[in-house]
């Protein structure tokens, strides 16, 4: 199936904002000494609770990866680990109240950082890009 200009135009926007992003993320990783992967799990954290593997699954790392970065950041009293109510044989990750704090701050600079390309959008533009991003960041139902 051909790709027409649509796709070729809206996978350009998708990969430019998401360098645009991530070099804005990079940055207030390193100058709050977190890697961007530490970053992307206190930002999951902060309204969820999910179980070690799952977290490790959605980001792509193996569950020693995951347990040692969970490590440096409970280290950091950035996070912990708990059991999983459900399920006593797992363990959940959860985000302390200094990595909630942390993370509210480091979403405040990212705030700050992108506003020179946000404003320039009036308040419905950025609702309906919002509204239309939602299906492309959703991640999809597992199979089976």
């Amino acid at each position: 199936m051909p790709i027409d200009d649509s796709e070729d135009v809206l996978l350009d926007g998708l990969v430019r904002s998401a360098f645009q992003i991530m070099g804005v993320l990079t940055r207030i990783s390193a100058e709050h000494d977190l890697s961007l992967t530490q970053l992307r799990v206190l930002g999951i954290l902060r309204d969820q609770r999910p179980r070690m593997s799952d977290l490790a699954a959605f980001l792509g790392l193996d569950k020693s990866t995951m347990s040692g970065l969970v490590d440096r950041a409970a280290r950091r009293g950035l996070m912990t680990r708990a059991p999983n109510p459900a399920d006593k044989r797992a363990v959940d990750v959860l985000i302390t109240d200094a990595g909630r704090q942390l993370t509210e701050r480091m979403y405040q600079e990212a705030r700050t950082a992108l506003a020179p390309a946000t404003g320039r959008l009036d308040e419905q533009q950025r609702r309906q890009l919002a509204q239309l991003l939602q299906p492309v960041i959703t991640p999809p139902p597992p199979l089976g």
